[in-house]
This record gives C-alpha cells, sequence and structure tokens, in this order.
C-alpha cells in the first residue's frame, strides 16, 4: 500500500486548507484511513480517521471537532481532510495513515505534508 499527500501549506488563522490523501496498490486489506499529526515526542497523534466500508464511521480528536471534516471516495481511493477555521495551534506535519485489519494503528503511512497556520 503505498500512500501519497499532498495539500499542506500557509494559511492566516481562521483559514481553510484541504489535505488529499491517494491510496494506491493492495487495497483489500485496509479498513480505515486518517490523518495524524507530529506531537511532541514525534509521536503521530490522531486528528480524524474514517473507515472504509460500510456504513461509513468517522472519529475525530476534540481539538478539531466541528472545525475539520474527513471524508472518502472509495472510487478513487482518496482521502480528503477539509479543516477550517484553522488556528495557529493546528501548525504542525499532516500524515495520511491506513489501517488494516481494523487494527488502530496504521500500517502504512504517506510522507508528511507540513500546514502553518500563521496568527
Amino acid at each position: 500500500v503505498q500512500l501519497q499527500a499532498s495539500g499542506g501549506g500557509l494559511v492566516q488563522a481562521g483559514g481553510s486548507l484541504t489535505l488529499v490523501c491517494s491510496a494506491s496498490g493492495k487495497l483489500f486489506s485496509v479498513t480505515a484511513m486518517g490523518w495524524y499529526h507530529r506531537a511532541p515526542g514525534n509521536q503521530r497523534e490522531l486528528v480524524a480517521a474514517i473507515s472504509i466500508g460500510s456504513p461509513s464511521t468517522s472519529k475525530y480528536s476534540d481539538s478539531v471537532k466541528g472545525r475539520f471534516i474527513i471524508s472518502r471516495d472509495n472510487a478513487k481511493n482518496t482521502v480528503e481532510l477539509q479543516m477550517n477555521s484553522l488556528k495557529p495551534e493546528d501548525s504542525s506535519v499532516y500524515y495520511c495513515g491506513a489501517s488494516v485489519y481494523n487494527n488502530t494503528r496504521p500500517r502504512y503511512w504517506g510522507q508528511g505534508t507540513q500546514v502553518t497556520v500563521s496568527s
């Protein structure tokens, strides 16, 4: 499984960005995809994730609930993260991850994309 992330950049506080993750390869085992950001200690913390099966379920970190929306397009094998009302504290490197066989933590990772929110 290969993941390609795109869409990061520089935006002013209150603005919006959309991150896109494109998946390719043998995707039959992928059960969820999500976005994670780099936290202190170089850990990757969940921002939002969405299941691939039906019905679709999603989850968000408390800090982004009501501001970010995760969506998927199974036909295109893409997952998008619509980031609204951005705050400077949202600045980080964001990673796309794919989980397999209903495991919580991703097995596969895309390259990071930088999001910088200026005040």
